[in-house]
């Protein structure tokens, strides 16, 4: 018996289908027990619409939670080479990023910033919040096809990304999982990542990265990278112009520039954010819910929130566009 597929209250643009519904087949149903009813259509609609909700099932605990992501036939990822603060719960399930509440992130495919990322992302509501908080979506190659042109082919070289760890960021230590040099090297080498600790200590990485990229399954073309989140743009105007006094340009703690090294207009970057927000489906967040993800196909965000929020995370899959070695 197929899974029902059904309508939901939902904010999306025209000629939207994310995410699919899936609903319980009789009230009370555990995910876990159902996933052998349900894998070949949720791996279906994952290859088509790019996400499916899951919705009404019984969830009662992280555990099951876990369970669920695994049984798709893939060990569960760590997160490593993070960019945004996250604390994990075992066994590859972390928290959602922990940012402040009142603070939205923008629509992003995960780890799009470098060249090894999951193909398979899990979101699991435990909490929803009282007010907002709602995971955003997007179709990527819709991005990709709104995108205006001059922008797309300006990208297609692929972008460089520069991070510098310490106060102002995630320190390496938490980013690469050690507090030893010599793995953080034979990290950076593995992935393509040029490294040079600073004499005060810490730690400068540049990566050039894709922007646009092929999916490995469909073949499809998608918008995938975190140019605007990495620019020094996303900055609060007060906050960058404080850091820029401070650290100098070449010092910020996060930046992103053309392939070439030339700097990206901050103009061309509103333009970017403008045509993600205009592909963002948005639902709220009901306790137990399940949204899993195609991650090239699908990017995800973070609303604003009130009250106590408590969504978990699972990736699965690793996929990359590094030569073999």
């Amino acid at each position: 018996m197929n899974a029902s597929i059904q309508r939901f209250e939902r904010k999306a643009p025209p000629g939207s289908d994310l995410p699919a519904l899936m609903v319980p087949a009789v009230q009370g149903e555990s995910l876990l027990d159902a996933l052998p009813r349900l894998q070949s259509d949720i791996e279906a609609h994952l290859a088509t619409v790019g996400g499916v909700l899951l919705r009404g099932f019984d969830v009662p605990s992280v555990d099951r939670f876990r369970e669920f992501a695994a049984g798709f036939g893939h060990p569960l990822l760590s997160y490593e080479f993070g960019s945004t603060p996250r604390s994990g719960l075992g066994g590859g399930v972390y928290t959602a990023t922990e940012y402040p509440s009142h603070q939205a992130i923008p629509l992003h495919n995960e780890q799009a910033y470098t060249r090894v990322w999951p193909m398979k992302i899990w979101f699991h509501c435990v909490t929803p919040a009282l007010e907002q908080g709602e995971t955003p979506i997007a179709d990527s190659r819709a991005v990709l096809k709104r995108m205006p042109r001059a922008i797309r082919e300006r990208f297609a070289p692929g972008l460089v990304y520069i991070r510098n760890y310490g106060d102002f960021d995630v320190p390496w230590q938490k980013v690469f999982n050690t507090e030893h040099r010599h793995e953080v090297e034979a990290f950076c080498r593995q992935a393509g990542i040029a490294f040079e600790w600073k004499p005060d200590g810490d730690l400068r990485t540049t990566q050039r990265c894709q922007a646009i990229e092929t999916h490995p399954i469909t073949q499809e073309q998608v918008w995938f990278n975190q140019a605007h989140l990495f620019h020094v743009s996303n900055l609060q105007p007060e906050v960058r112009e404080t850091l820029e006094d401070v650290l100098g340009i070449d010092n910020m703690p996060r930046d992103t520039t053309f392939a070439d090294g030339s700097r990206i207009p901050d103009a061309m970057l509103d333009e970017v954010r403008a045509v993600l927000d205009a592909e963002a489906v948005s639902f709220l967040w009901e306790k137990g819910d399940v949204l899993m993800l195609d991650n090239m196909l699908v990017a995800h965000a973070r609303s604003p929130f009130k009250g106590p929020r408590k969504v978990v995370v699972a990736m699965a899959e690793s996929h990359s566009n590094l030569p073999p070695h």
